[in-house]
C-alpha cells in the first residue's frame, strides 16, 4: 500500500490507475489524514444461466391465498 497526497492524486491519477491496475492499494491523504483508498476491483467469474435447475420447483400452491392470521401479520393486524 502506498499513501500519496491529494496534490499528488490530481496530477498523477493515470500512474495511480496503474499501479492500482496492478493490484496496489493507493491511500490519498490530505494533510496528512487518509481520505480515501484506491483498491483493484475484483473480478467476478461468470455466471452460468441455469446452473440451479432442478434445485428448487416452485409449489402448485404457490399463487394460493395466504392464510387469514399469515396475511393479517403482512398488513399489520
Amino acid at each position: 500500500m502506498v499513501e500519496v497526497g491529494d496534490h499528488e492524486a490530481e496530477t498523477t491519477p493515470s500512474d495511480l490507475l496503474r499501479r492500482v491496475a496492478e493490484g496496489e492499494e493507493v491511500v490519498i491523504t490530505r494533510s496528512g489524514e487518509p481520505v480515501a483508498r484506491l483498491v483493484p476491483v475484483r473480478r467476478r467469474a461468470r455466471r452460468t444461466f441455469g446452473a440451479d435447475r432442478g434445485v428448487f420447483e416452485v409449489p402448485e400452491d404457490f399463487d394460493d391465498p395466504l392464510p387469514d392470521g399469515l396475511q393479517k401479520a403482512f398488513e399489520g393486524g
